[in-house]
């Protein structure tokens, strides 16, 4: 563990307890789901999305079924892709992951090499899916929403809209490579200075009810 993942570990220190939780209830939950459906994957962005609450308004022909789980990094679905996923057997399947492992000090080399190879398993195992690799979220990180000085330069250092577009670029190569499909489902989160609303978002990093209201919007022509 990187000096900095430390932190997150301090912060939380019930995180894992949580996060064995929710994969638990995702065990209990997926021998009775619908095969052939659509899921949603990733951390926390994706985890706080309400988007099973949503879809009751959409008309959608297949139910989604939200498989995010927070303080998730690439090494974490990789490990719980059958999980998360292959269980369901989707036909569609959106991923929103990695935000994590850019913020934890996650090498850039690693990170990538672990989303290609959740890639490569959803095309050999899942060869008829429609996947979706989404562009990371922008962030707010210049809004005081309350934390600490401290605690704010931590954790926007080395999360900031710079880095995180540039990272969504090289995942969009990554979706090229397996002829999916990148998409950016951002418009209208972010204000003029390419910082996420701050009405949208509690903490500057995670969105609020609104802001994924917003997001839905932009997706509405994938789903």
């Amino acid at each position: 563990m990187s000096e900095q993942t430390q932190p997150l570990t301090n912060l939380h220190p019930l995180i894992e307890k949580v996060q064995n939780e929710i994969r638990a209830r995702f065990a209990q939950q997926n021998p009775t789901a619908k095969k052939g459906q659509i899921v949603f994957v990733g951390s926390s962005s994706m985890e706080i999305f309400p988007i099973e609450k949503m879809q009751q308004g959409l008309g959608l022909d297949k139910l989604i079924y939200n498989r995010g789980i927070r303080a998730t990094t690439t090494t974490d679905l990789l490990k719980y892709i059958e999980l998360c996923i292959f269980d369901l057997a989707p036909d569609k399947v959106f991923i929103n992951i990695g935000a994590n492992d850019i913020g934890f000090g996650v090498p850039e080399a690693t990170f990538l090499a672990n989303y290609d190879e959740v890639l490569r398993q959803i095309k050999e195992k899942l060869p008829r899916t429609q996947v979706f690799v989404m562009a990371y979220y922008p962030v707010n990180p210049v809004a005081d929403f309350g934390e600490s000085e401290t605690e704010h330069e931590s954790f926007f250092a080395t999360r900031n809209n710079e880095i995180l577009a540039a990272a969504s670029s090289k995942v969009a190569l990554l979706a090229q490579k397996y002829n999916y499909e990148f998409i950016n489902v951002n418009d209208g989160l972010a204000d003029t200075d390419g910082n996420l609303r701050p009405e949208l978002t509690f903490d500057g990093a995670h969105m609020l009810p609104a802001g994924y209201e917003v997001v839905l919007e932009n997706l509405k022509k994938y789903l």
